[in-house]
């Protein structure tokens, strides 16, 4: 057992598995790294040594005391890493457990919510049904704030599993759309999509490439001023397929555009205009088509408008 043990210990791969970071940010493999570093820098001490130092004792001395230092500064760093490498663990650990505990007890006031708002169980006046509409509304925005989280943990940890299979992309698109149909007819915001016709089919996750297509309209809808609309555009080119999605909305500020792909960043002109998200949305929808092998980016002019697009290899 205590072999097995010191096995799992000197086998860096499982260990920076276990931290869930790359491997030039694992504290066991930083620590390789900085013993071949040590050794390279004694011998090199030491053939050095050998035409300056007459004296053998002095420059054992020497070569000792730059080892000790070397050493020393070397389990310092490694150390420091290994503690943001288990805090980075110990986070998305925490974030997970927490999003699936709080999932089941939100899922179940969802549906008694809805069955009393339905009026299937008793009378229920004009004055409490406003409160469980209320009700409804809030817990609706901690089911996707938990769902968010649940989505981040899962990119983190690179738990996330593709489904791929043929399929339309037109069609894909027009779902969404049609998901989203009475969002944005409450906002007042029209959803044109133009497409061109005879695509080929692309192989791709259609569960994945809805969520990239319903966020960015989710946000687009969002921050469309009233009476606005979305162009929505779908083309191959030589390599890939084309998805772009234009609006006239608020627009992001310069200075905000470095940082809208980040985890938790909303730009200071959107908080005004919706003063509650999480800032996550942007930067799930990177990851997941980083996890596509496509691409992705943006322009966009204060109050005026953005364009977001992405790119899906053909094959």
């Amino acid at each position: 057992m205590n072999f097995r043990k010191i096995i799992d210990e000197i086998n860096i791969v499982k260990q920076c598995r276990k931290y869930n970071v790359p491997l030039w940010q694992c504290p066991q493999f930083l620590f390789l790294i900085m013993g071949i570093i040590i050794i390279f820098s004694i011998l090199s001490i030491y053939f050095v040594g050998e035409y300056y130092i007459d004296d053998p004792l002095m420059m054992a001395f020497v070569i000792l005391l730059i080892s000790i230092v070397l050493f020393i500064l070397a389990v310092i760093i490694t150390k420091s890493f290994e503690r943001l490498a288990e805090a980075n663990r110990l986070k998305s650990e925490f974030v997970n457990i927490v999003s699936h505990q709080l999932r089941s007890p939100l899922s179940n006031i969802k549906w008694i919510l809805e069955l009393l708002i339905s009026k299937k169980i008793s009378t229920v006046s004009e004055k409490q049904m406003e409160y469980l509409v209320l009700l409804k509304e809030n817990n609706d925005k901690m089911r996707e704030l938990v769902s968010d989280l649940l989505m981040v943990s899962r990119i983190e940890e690179n738990r996330i599993v593709l489904n791929q299979e043929k399929v339309a992309l037109s069609d894909l698109i027009e779902e969404s759309i049609k998901e989203m149909e009475s969002f944005s007819r409450a906002s007042n915001v029209k959803i044109n999509f133009n497409f061109e016709k005879n695509l080929p089919l692309v192989l791709t996750d259609p569960y994945y490439f809805k969520m990239i297509i319903n966020n960015f309209l989710d946000n687009s809808i969002r921050y469309v001023k009233k009476g606005g609309k979305i162009d929505i555009t779908l083309k191959k080119n030589e390599n890939n397929f084309y998805i772009e999605v234009k609006d006239d909305g608020v627009g992001i500020p310069k200075e905000d555009q470095k940082y809208i792909f980040k985890k938790f960043f909303r730009s200071a002109n959107i908080r005004k205009h919706q003063t509650e998200g999480s800032g996550l949305d942007l930067y799930i929808v990177k990851s997941i088509v980083d996890k596509l092998k496509g691409k992705i980016g943006f322009s966009s002019q204060e109050d005026i408008g953005s364009t977001f697009w992405f790119t899906l290899p053909l094959k």
